[in-house]
């Protein structure tokens, strides 16, 4: 027998004609036992059909009862004891290795009792037990290891299927990162620099079209990173962004001061997300800091790379995190980095990387 549920399962029925070797051959055989063949046949199949349909309640809807079916029936017909290779089938596919073995064992006990309780005449009673008590080890035994591997396929696909929905989750948060960080700078910048064009209208004509014309670069740059970043293809660089940061936060009259330490080679990945951190960082100070000096300093700390920006602002210490310090956070942390922010006469924030993880 193989594993409920498939088409072959039909096939299986097969085996019931041992039942009716008795009243074939044995000519002292009358009506009684083959109503006691339809009887048997009319009994087992809605069992049959429960325990594949409902393997989970496989033990009550078809273990047990054809078990009984097949000790009440055996002493009359020995090929009755088929029913206790269906048994041990059915045992096979709804119980653990352990359990249906010891089943296997009960029925093997039980088809010899019933043999020897038997009505039936040698040597019809050995052509039932015989056969019937290898096929119930050897049938038994295959279902284990068909339904084993099943439940393993199963467990495959589950395990693939929830590997699968992690990795959509995490790339959703990536590029939910992404985008925050890309669109808090730049549209930061054009909010500013649109501030700032406005006022300059009536007093210098020539300036306001210049913050136009930023205003303008900036805004196609933020849409060519955002669609660089749903592709996938973005990957930040730290010297440029030390440069742009300058930029911005002179836009909003912060004076600016970078070291970075040019001795260091900094991995791919490890300058992408130092670069976007740096860029998360630098839109807060743009933005809340109201501050008139930002000190960025890129060095090696101990075992770290670290990256320092602090300015001389008015931050809140007791204001709760957003989005991007939580971003910035997840994304160093998958690192093996932290970040650290103090306030104190300023806001000082702390990116820091295991030098055997960034260079």
């Amino acid at each position: 027998m193989k594993p409920p549920g498939r088409l072959s399962r039909w096939i299986h029925l097969i085996y019931l004609v041992n039942l009716l070797w008795g009243p074939i051959f044995d000519r002292d055989s009358g009506g009684a036992d083959w109503a006691l063949v339809a009887g048997i046949v009319v009994v087992f199949l809605p069992m049959y059909v429960a325990s594949w349909r409902w393997p989970a309640r496989a033990r009550w809807t078809g273990t047990v009862p054809t078990t009984v079916l097949a000790a009440l029936t055996t002493p009359f017909n020995a090929g009755a004891a088929i029913l206790f290779v269906y048994a041990a089938a059915f045992a096979g596919f709804s119980e653990s290795r352990r359990s249906a073995l010891r089943w296997f064992i009960g029925l093997s006990a039980l088809l010899s009792l019933t043999s020897v309780l038997s009505f039936v005449p040698m040597p019809w009673r050995l052509y039932g037990l015989i056969p019937s008590l290898i096929y119930l080890w050897v049938i038994g035994s295959l279902q284990i290891s068909w339904s084993e591997r099943e439940r393993a396929e199963v467990e495959t696909r589950m395990r693939n299927a929830r590997v699968e929905h992690l990795a959509t989750i995490a790339e959703r948060e990536r590029i939910a990162r992404d985008l925050h960080d890309l669109l808090g700078h730049s549209l930061t910048a054009i909010i500013v620099r649109a501030q700032l064009a406005n006022e300059l209208l009536d007093r210098s004509n020539s300036r306001a079209g210049s913050e136009l014309t930023d205003i303008e670069d900036t805004a196609r740059t933020a849409l060519s990173e955002i669609r660089a970043t749903l592709a996938g293809w973005r990957n930040a660089g730290l010297d440029a962004e030390l440069e742009s940061a300058q930029e911005t936060l002179a836009t909003v009259g912060i004076t600016t001061r970078v070291r970075r330490d040019a001795t260091l080679t900094i991995v791919g990945s490890t300058e992408h997300e130092l670069a976007l951190a740096l860029r998360e960082a630098v839109t807060n100070v743009a933005r809340h800091a109201r501050a008139t000096t930002c000190h960025i300093d890129v060095g090696v700390v101990g075992d770290d790379l670290c990256l320092v920006i602090a300015d001389d602002g008015v931050g809140d210490g007791s204001a709760p995190e957003g989005n991007g310090l939580t971003g910035m956070r997840e994304r160093i942390s998958a690192l093996g980095g932290r970040v650290e922010k103090i306030v104190d006469a300023g806001t000082t924030v702390t990116i820091a990387v295991p030098l055997r993880v960034a260079t």
